[in-house]
């Protein structure tokens, strides 16, 4: 198989689902059933060190990437800059029920702009793939994951984050405002937006259901389209370098993130969801923020069962380490293996030392040991990255 084939087929979420005839890969690799979970023991002491030749090793050359400028804004008050340090990261406000185990310093910040320069690699130098046209009017950007701003001058975007983390120069057709997504209904015109766009918001969501009904409601009837970009949480290999239940510290990324999620959500589950202030509700009671977007098909799910058509689901393997002979799929690889590196202890930080009950001190040997294997030439990790699109239908159509 062409290296080249790095997007697989997705088999038909419903009836409204459409599949483009590009798509090569078969979906075996998609699980139907998640792996077990680690024992945290496994990662309490220090791991013996496999013994690596230096031309296993992949040399350093991340100093050499660039930084791509996200456009955002920062036009906030001082009230909403009430964050919380927790191990030496910075979080978030926990006030208003929002509750986000990602931080949202710095560090963070450089790890999602070289995330955003890989999905764009990884979708051919686009930003988004839903049909949306060549003039769309107003966008918003939820989770503020792209640059639409500077791709779409003459478009009125809207960003929203739970965190003033935005830069303070931006263009002209964009405004920030913090807002949390799980709180109902949103505060936008019904009907107004050409696309509202949705990226890596695995384990934010507390009822995809309500988000995606906000969704709809927003779009323009007809014309109006909704995209959603989640990543799957399982490292994963095509030469078996990575399998699961391998011993590996890739292998168990996965399966340490739902064991933590979910027993940090059963122990911070009282009273689930509530208000937010205005009337607004931020989820349901005891929803779990699912992590396994991808392997469970919640996507195309929950955007089919709001009323979306035209429904289209495109799944793309990333790889995490510069070991394809592709050029292409060598420079994602380079790139993401540089995300990883910079925002995997503020991913696993939160959840691992609150959900499985780590020291800080188990996560750093822990994420020591990522990254050696992540450097390691022998191994081709990659993970599934899944685009999910669909449009609002006319009032006259019918939605099955």
């Amino acid at each position: 198989m062409s290296e080249h084939s790095w997007e697989t087929t997705d088999e038909p979420a419903g009836e409204t689902l459409v599949l483009e005839p590009t798509i090569l890969m078969t979906n075996d690799l998609l699980m139907t059933d998640p792996p077990s979970p680690v024992e945290a023991s496994q990662w309490a002491q220090p791991q013996a060190d496999e013994e690596i030749d230096d031309e296993d090793v992949y040399e350093d050359v991340d100093s050499a990437l660039g930084r791509d400028n996200v456009s955002s804004t920062a036009s906030l008050s001082a009230s909403i800059m009430e964050y919380r340090t927790i191990h030496g990261r910075r979080y978030h406000s926990a006030r208003g029920g929002t509750d986000y185990w990602g931080p949202n310093d710095e560090i963070q910040a450089n790890s999602m702009d070289l995330t955003h320069h890989t999905l764009t690699l990884l979708f051919d130098d686009k930003i988004f793939l839903a049909p949306i046209g060549d003039d769309p009017k107003k966008v918003l950007d939820v989770g503020c994951g792209t640059d639409f701003a500077d791709v779409y001058p003459h478009s009125e975007v809207i960003g929203t984050d739970i965190s003033p983390t935005q830069p303070c120069w931006i263009p002209v057709n964009l405004r920030f405002e913090m807002d949390d997504c799980n709180a109902v209904p949103w505060t936008f015109a019904p009907s107004s937006f050409d696309l509202v766009h949705m990226r890596y918001l695995f384990g934010a969501i507390r009822d995809w259901d309500a988000v995606y009904g906000e969704a709809l409601r927003l779009c323009r009837p007809g014309a109006g389209w909704v995209e959603a970009v989640e990543p799957s949480i399982h490292i994963r290999s095509d030469d078996g370098s990575v399998s699961v239940g391998d011993g590996s510290a890739l292998a168990a990324w996965g399966p340490l993130f739902e064991e933590g999620a979910r027993k940090y959500i059963a122990a911070n589950s009282g009273g689930g969801g509530g208000s937010g202030g205005n009337g607004r509700v931020q989820g349901e009671a005891g929803n779990s923020r699912p992590m396994n977007v991808v392997e469970d098909g919640l996507l195309a799910r929950t955007m089919r069962r709001a009323g979306f058509v035209d429904i289209v689901q495109r799944t793309f393997k990333c790889p995490l380490a510069p070991f394809s002979s592709d050029p292409r799929l060598k420079e994602i690889g380079t790139y993401a293996r540089s995300a990883m590196e910079e925002g995997m202890e503020g991913f696993a930080l939160y959840l691992f030392t609150k959900g499985l009950g780590w020291s800080k001190e188990q996560v750093t040997v822990y994420l020591s040991r990522m990254r050696r294997e992540l450097r390691d030439r022998r191994k081709s990790p990659y993970l599934l990255v899944q685009v999910v699109y669909g449009r609002r239908p006319e009032t006259s159509e019918t939605i099955e």
